[in-house]
Protein backbone atom coordinates (compact mmCIF):
# COMPACT_ATOMS: atom_id res chain seq x y z
CA UNK A 1 0.00 0.00 0.00
CA UNK A 2 1.50 3.15 -0.68
CA UNK A 3 0.31 6.26 1.10
CA UNK A 4 0.09 9.10 3.59
CA UNK A 5 -0.95 7.71 7.66
CA UNK A 6 -1.67 10.64 9.35
CA UNK A 7 -3.52 10.50 12.65
CA UNK A 8 -5.95 13.00 14.24
CA UNK A 9 -4.61 15.24 17.25
CA UNK A 10 -8.12 15.11 19.40
CA UNK A 11 -8.42 12.38 21.95
CA UNK A 12 -10.88 9.43 22.00
CA UNK A 13 -13.58 9.00 23.92
CA UNK A 14 -13.60 6.73 26.59
CA UNK A 15 -15.47 3.57 25.51
CA UNK A 16 -18.76 2.92 27.12
CA UNK A 17 -19.42 0.28 29.80
CA UNK A 18 -21.70 -1.72 27.57
CA UNK A 19 -18.64 -1.93 25.00
CA UNK A 20 -16.52 -3.21 27.52
CA UNK A 21 -19.05 -5.67 28.86
CA UNK A 22 -19.47 -7.16 25.56
CA UNK A 23 -15.63 -6.43 24.80
CA UNK A 24 -16.14 -5.07 21.67
CA UNK A 25 -14.07 -3.33 19.37
CA UNK A 26 -15.47 -0.78 17.03
CA UNK A 27 -13.32 0.81 14.01
CA UNK A 28 -15.25 2.77 10.90
CA UNK A 29 -13.81 3.20 7.61
CA UNK A 30 -14.79 6.60 6.02
CA UNK A 31 -14.80 6.91 1.99
CA UNK A 32 -14.02 10.94 0.96
CA UNK A 33 -13.03 13.28 -1.77
CA UNK A 34 -13.26 16.65 -1.47
CA UNK A 35 -15.59 16.86 1.24
CA UNK A 36 -14.38 19.72 3.24
CA UNK A 37 -17.42 21.25 4.36
CA UNK A 38 -18.68 17.59 5.73
CA UNK A 39 -15.87 15.60 6.65
CA UNK A 40 -15.38 17.03 10.27
CA UNK A 41 -19.31 16.97 11.17
CA UNK A 42 -19.02 13.36 10.21
CA UNK A 43 -16.08 12.58 11.74
CA UNK A 44 -17.42 14.29 15.19
CA UNK A 45 -20.62 12.53 14.86
CA UNK A 46 -19.46 8.87 14.68
CA UNK A 47 -16.98 9.21 17.83
CA UNK A 48 -19.59 11.04 20.07
CA UNK A 49 -22.77 8.38 19.26
CA UNK A 50 -20.29 5.47 19.62
CA UNK A 51 -17.80 6.57 22.43
CA UNK A 52 -14.39 4.11 21.91
CA UNK A 53 -14.84 4.14 17.89
CA UNK A 54 -11.71 4.21 16.48
CA UNK A 55 -12.35 6.56 12.81
CA UNK A 56 -10.11 6.13 9.93
CA UNK A 57 -10.51 8.69 6.61
CA UNK A 58 -9.67 7.39 3.27
CA UNK A 59 -8.85 10.64 1.30
CA UNK A 60 -8.61 10.18 -2.11
CA UNK A 61 -6.20 12.94 -3.07
CA UNK A 62 -8.69 15.35 -2.19
CA UNK A 63 -7.75 19.18 -3.11
CA UNK A 64 -10.03 21.12 -0.46
CA UNK A 65 -8.44 20.44 2.83
CA UNK A 66 -10.65 17.30 2.96
CA UNK A 67 -7.67 15.50 5.18
CA UNK A 68 -6.47 18.33 7.64
CA UNK A 69 -9.85 18.70 8.31
CA UNK A 70 -10.71 15.22 9.58
CA UNK A 71 -7.46 15.12 11.21
CA UNK A 72 -8.05 17.87 13.14
CA UNK A 73 -11.82 16.01 14.32
CA UNK A 74 -9.77 13.43 15.52
CA UNK A 75 -9.78 10.97 12.87
CA UNK A 76 -6.84 9.12 11.12
CA UNK A 77 -6.12 10.05 7.83
CA UNK A 78 -4.77 7.53 4.68
CA UNK A 79 -4.14 9.52 2.05
CA UNK A 80 -3.28 8.72 -1.67
CA UNK A 81 -0.80 11.07 -3.73
CA UNK A 82 -3.21 10.08 -6.62
CA UNK A 83 -6.94 9.56 -6.77
CA UNK A 84 -7.57 5.89 -7.10
CA UNK A 85 -11.22 5.58 -7.51
CA UNK A 86 -13.03 4.63 -4.36
CA UNK A 87 -12.71 0.88 -4.22
CA UNK A 88 -8.53 1.52 -4.14
CA UNK A 89 -8.50 4.34 -1.53
CA UNK A 90 -10.86 2.27 0.54
CA UNK A 91 -9.19 -1.08 0.13
CA UNK A 92 -5.82 0.71 1.16
CA UNK A 93 -7.47 2.27 4.19
CA UNK A 94 -8.97 -0.57 5.03
CA UNK A 95 -5.90 -2.25 5.45
CA UNK A 96 -4.56 0.08 7.43
CA UNK A 97 -7.44 -0.15 9.71
CA UNK A 98 -7.37 -3.78 9.90
CA UNK A 99 -4.12 -4.56 10.85
CA UNK A 100 -3.72 -7.44 13.97
CA UNK A 101 -7.31 -6.35 14.70
CA UNK A 102 -9.27 -9.49 16.59
CA UNK A 103 -11.69 -10.88 13.90
CA UNK A 104 -14.47 -10.23 16.29
CA UNK A 105 -14.13 -6.17 15.97
CA UNK A 106 -17.27 -4.68 14.50
CA UNK A 107 -15.95 -2.18 11.05
CA UNK A 108 -18.42 0.58 9.89
CA UNK A 109 -17.90 1.79 6.57
CA UNK A 110 -19.50 5.26 5.85
CA UNK A 111 -19.29 7.71 2.99
CA UNK A 112 -18.13 11.21 4.46
CA UNK A 113 -20.54 13.35 3.78
CA UNK A 114 -23.08 12.27 6.21
CA UNK A 115 -22.71 14.60 8.84
CA UNK A 116 -24.77 14.87 11.73
CA UNK A 117 -26.97 11.68 10.42
CA UNK A 118 -23.95 9.65 10.86
CA UNK A 119 -25.21 8.86 13.91
CA UNK A 120 -28.51 7.06 12.82
CA UNK A 121 -25.86 4.08 11.64
CA UNK A 122 -25.83 2.80 15.15
CA UNK A 123 -28.25 0.01 14.32
CA UNK A 124 -25.71 -1.37 11.31
CA UNK A 125 -23.29 -2.37 14.30
CA UNK A 126 -25.50 -3.82 16.81
CA UNK A 127 -26.88 -6.17 13.77
CA UNK A 128 -23.80 -7.51 13.76
CA UNK A 129 -23.14 -7.41 16.93
CA UNK A 130 -25.86 -9.54 17.87
CA UNK A 131 -25.40 -11.94 15.71
CA UNK A 132 -28.55 -10.73 13.21
CA UNK A 133 -25.97 -10.53 10.46
CA UNK A 134 -22.95 -10.45 9.35
CA UNK A 135 -22.89 -7.94 6.65
CA UNK A 136 -25.79 -5.32 7.49
CA UNK A 137 -26.28 -2.40 4.74
CA UNK A 138 -28.47 0.23 5.77
CA UNK A 139 -30.70 2.25 3.04
CA UNK A 140 -32.13 5.96 2.87
CA UNK A 141 -35.79 5.91 4.76
CA UNK A 142 -36.34 9.59 2.80
CA UNK A 143 -35.11 8.99 -0.86
CA UNK A 144 -33.36 12.66 -2.08
CA UNK A 145 -31.71 13.53 -5.66
CA UNK A 146 -30.81 10.62 -8.01
CA UNK A 147 -31.25 10.32 -11.87
CA UNK A 148 -34.11 7.52 -13.99
CA UNK A 149 -32.68 4.76 -11.57
CA UNK A 150 -30.67 2.95 -14.60
CA UNK A 151 -27.44 2.58 -12.56
CA UNK A 152 -29.09 1.10 -9.76
CA UNK A 153 -31.65 -1.02 -11.37
CA UNK A 154 -28.69 -2.64 -13.01
CA UNK A 155 -26.81 -2.85 -9.89
CA UNK A 156 -29.90 -4.40 -8.21
CA UNK A 157 -29.74 -7.17 -11.26
CA UNK A 158 -26.20 -7.50 -10.98
CA UNK A 159 -25.81 -8.78 -7.56
CA UNK A 160 -29.10 -11.16 -8.22
CA UNK A 161 -27.53 -12.53 -11.13
CA UNK A 162 -23.82 -13.13 -9.88
CA UNK A 163 -25.23 -14.20 -6.08
CA UNK A 164 -29.06 -14.65 -5.82
CA UNK A 165 -29.19 -12.12 -3.51
CA UNK A 166 -31.92 -9.04 -3.71
CA UNK A 167 -31.08 -5.98 -2.89
CA UNK A 168 -32.85 -3.11 -1.81
CA UNK A 169 -29.90 -0.71 -1.30
CA UNK A 170 -27.22 -2.40 -3.75
CA UNK A 171 -24.94 0.80 -4.12
CA UNK A 172 -24.87 2.00 -0.87
CA UNK A 173 -21.94 2.64 1.10
CA UNK A 174 -22.96 2.52 4.47
CA UNK A 175 -21.98 -0.76 5.88
CA UNK A 176 -21.26 -2.50 8.57
CA UNK A 177 -19.44 -6.39 9.72
CA UNK A 178 -16.63 -8.30 11.72
CA UNK A 179 -13.53 -7.71 11.13
CA UNK A 180 -13.35 -11.12 9.80
CA UNK A 181 -15.85 -10.82 7.37
CA UNK A 182 -14.08 -7.48 6.02
CA UNK A 183 -11.28 -9.48 5.32
CA UNK A 184 -12.96 -12.12 3.43
CA UNK A 185 -14.01 -9.38 1.10
CA UNK A 186 -10.95 -7.22 0.14
CA UNK A 187 -9.39 -5.97 -2.30
CA UNK A 188 -12.55 -4.17 -3.04
CA UNK A 189 -13.55 -4.01 -6.67
CA UNK A 190 -12.07 -0.73 -8.56
CA UNK A 191 -14.26 2.61 -7.93
CA UNK A 192 -17.62 2.26 -8.03
CA UNK A 193 -18.03 -1.47 -8.23
CA UNK A 194 -16.85 -1.60 -4.36
CA UNK A 195 -20.42 -2.49 -3.33
CA UNK A 196 -21.53 -4.85 -5.69
CA UNK A 197 -18.56 -6.58 -5.42
CA UNK A 198 -18.46 -7.02 -2.16
CA UNK A 199 -21.93 -8.11 -2.21
CA UNK A 200 -21.70 -10.64 -4.15
CA UNK A 201 -18.25 -11.84 -2.50
CA UNK A 202 -19.76 -11.84 0.94
CA UNK A 203 -23.03 -13.86 -0.06
CA UNK A 204 -20.69 -16.65 -1.92
CA UNK A 205 -18.63 -16.62 1.27
CA UNK A 206 -21.67 -17.69 3.71
CA UNK A 207 -21.93 -14.43 4.94
CA UNK A 208 -25.76 -13.17 5.97
CA UNK A 209 -26.75 -10.05 4.46
CA UNK A 210 -29.40 -7.63 6.13
CA UNK A 211 -30.85 -4.06 5.23
CA UNK A 212 -31.93 -1.56 7.29
CA UNK A 213 -33.64 1.65 6.57
CA UNK A 214 -31.90 4.31 8.12
CA UNK A 215 -33.09 8.57 8.56
CA UNK A 216 -29.51 9.91 6.87
CA UNK A 217 -28.89 12.57 4.86
CA UNK A 218 -25.90 13.08 2.10
CA UNK A 219 -24.96 15.26 -0.81
CA UNK A 220 -27.15 13.53 -3.62
CA UNK A 221 -26.77 14.37 -7.11
CA UNK A 222 -29.93 14.78 -9.11
CA UNK A 223 -31.20 15.24 -12.94
CA UNK A 224 -28.05 17.55 -13.89
CA UNK A 225 -25.26 17.05 -16.45
CA UNK A 226 -22.77 16.43 -13.61
CA UNK A 227 -25.40 13.66 -11.75
CA UNK A 228 -25.97 12.03 -15.32
CA UNK A 229 -22.24 12.03 -16.25
CA UNK A 230 -21.76 10.82 -12.39
CA UNK A 231 -23.89 8.08 -12.74
CA UNK A 232 -22.64 6.91 -16.03
CA UNK A 233 -19.40 6.54 -14.57
CA UNK A 234 -20.79 4.35 -11.95
CA UNK A 235 -22.46 2.28 -14.97
CA UNK A 236 -19.23 1.69 -16.29
CA UNK A 237 -17.76 0.34 -12.86
CA UNK A 238 -20.72 -1.42 -12.64
CA UNK A 239 -20.44 -3.55 -15.53
CA UNK A 240 -16.41 -3.93 -14.94
CA UNK A 241 -17.49 -5.47 -11.96
CA UNK A 242 -19.99 -7.85 -13.33
CA UNK A 243 -17.71 -9.48 -15.56
CA UNK A 244 -15.01 -9.63 -12.70
CA UNK A 245 -17.31 -11.83 -10.99
CA UNK A 246 -18.44 -13.39 -13.42
CA UNK A 247 -17.94 -17.64 -12.89
CA UNK A 248 -17.34 -19.86 -15.84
Amino acid sequence: MSGDVRHGSGEYAPVSAEAHKQGTRRVAVVAARDEADRIADTVRTLREAMPGIEVWVADDASTDGTGDAAMLAGATVVRRNRPHGKGGNMTAAATAALGDLPDDTTVLLCDGDLGASAANLLPLLEAVEDGSADLSIAGFERKVGGGLGLAKGYARWAIEHLCGYEANSPISGQRAMSAATLRQVLPFAPRYGMEIGMTVDAVRAGARVTEIDLPLEHRATGKTLSGFLHRGRQLRDFLAVTRSRRRG
